[in-house]
């Protein structure tokens, strides 16, 4: 049986961060992914001043379906890291906006251990305490596998293991069902997804660039990047045009 599809009559842009912090020297690998605190605070004012409401990815849940319309956006965050509680959280909160985190669950209150053998900068992820003090705030968390693993060099049990166990310790840190999942990596093949469908997450999100169309599988929903480099006039377009469409693969 097929995933559920979308169906919002106009584009919705998903936006995916990591780390909200100034970016290491240059030279560093994947800076990248780093969104200094300044210039995530104006990207959140733009979007409140053009009328728009950053949702997490239960509150944007129906518009993706189709059973509400408005202007808003889904806010993402990959990883868990505790820059986000720190930087974001007050941002979010003082906009009225929700996000999701998607959180390591066999990694909660260390570092970003997946990415040391390529000379990454460690840096600390929240605590189970610092996480259900997202929650408290009206923030919301994901499942982002228990090691952030690269699913597709796994069997199908390690895999399993991977995506059940971490919803598991979510929910038992958390103490709320976790509904929402995003692949490690972006990396994912059609026996992922089923396994995400047979887990019962309403949404899947990936690393593909577009915002999420009308007729998209819920289980593989683009997203829309934003970056150290990503001006605030490039930020807009991504947004409000199709810049991001046209870099789908």
């Amino acid at each position: 049986m097929s995933s559920r599809l979308s169906a919002n009559p106009k584009p919705i842009p998903i936006l995916v961060y990591h780390q909200i912090d100034n970016a290491p020297p240059k030279g560093q690998p994947f800076r990248s992914l780093y969104v200094s605190p300044d210039s995530f605070a104006r990207q959140m004012k733009l979007l409140k001043v053009f009328g728009y409401t950053g949702l997490s990815m239960s509150g944007l849940l129906p518009y993706l379906l189709g059973e509400r319309q408005g202007k808003v956006v889904g806010i993402t965050f990959d990883d868990g890291y505790l820059n986000n509680l720190t930087f974001a959280q007050p941002v979010l909160e003082q906009h009225g906006f929700s996000s999701t985190c998607y959180v390591v669950s066999a990694r909660v209150g260390q570092t970003n251990l997946w990415d040391q053998h390529i000379g990454i900068k460690q840096a600390p992820l929240m605590d189970a305490s610092q996480i259900r003090g997202w929650i408290a705030s009206g923030q919301e968390i994901g499942c982002h596998t228990r090691t952030h693993v690269n699913l597709p060099t796994l069997d199908d049990a390690g895999c399993r293991a991977e995506i059940s166990g971490c919803r598991a310790e979510l929910e038992a840190l958390a103490c709320t069902p976790i509904q929402h999942f995003c692949y490690p990596y972006g990396q994912f093949e059609p026996r992922h997804v089923a396994m995400v469908k047979e887990q019962g997450f309403l949404t899947a999100t990936t690393t593909q660039r577009s915002r999420c169309h009308a007729g998209s599988d819920l289980l593989e929903i683009s997203r829309v990047p934003v970056l150290r480099s990503t001006s605030l006039p490039q930020f807009w377009f991504k947004l409000a045009t199709s810049y991001e469409d046209r870099r789908k693969k």
